[in-house]
């Protein structure tokens, strides 16, 4: 699952497309109700699922600063390889992470597969923890007493 990196001009576009995708998503009314949007050539807007567009909109947001994209599907199984690229890891660390019971995984024959929604759910648990604990190095560094 290659990540797709834009090209300048597709940053460029993907700059001048957010505000439009936010704005569509802001003026929508709330909930799960598709959105209807306009599609040049076709006679009658095309419904497209909130979610789509949340999506897309993350993806301009990403794309619009130059950053890879990839889409997985979350029942996907990954490769070691796949899984520690999708961490930003090396992959004896993902090994690592897999043998300690971080993450789950499963294998086929001797090949680990991770499956991408346990992947995903130790990233959002790392992640939460990284911000708790800058959270309370924020708050002690304000507690410093400067009294000699």
């Amino acid at each position: 699952m290659p990540a797709s990196v834009p090209l300048s001009d597709d940053s460029r576009l993907a700059r001048d497309a957010l505000p439009l995708v936010r704005q569509v998503l802001a003026s929508a009314h709330a909930g799960t109700d598709p959105i209807e949007v306009a599609v040049a050539g076709l006679d009658s807007p095309v419904a497209v699922p909130r979610e789509a567009m949340d999506l897309l909109a993350r993806i301009l947001a990403k794309m619009s600063v130059g950053e890879a994209v990839s889409i997985v599907p979350k029942n996907a199984e990954l490769t070691t390889t796949q899984a520690a690229e999708l961490l930003n890891v090396s992959r004896p660390h993902l090994i690592k992470l897999l043998e300690s019971g971080a993450i789950s995984y499963g294998m086929v024959g001797t090949h680990r597969r991770v499956r991408a929604d346990s992947l995903f759910a130790f990233k959002r648990r790392d992640d939460d923890e990284r911000r708790t604990r800058l959270a309370e190095l924020i708050a002690d560094s304000g507690e410093v007493n400067t009294d000699p």
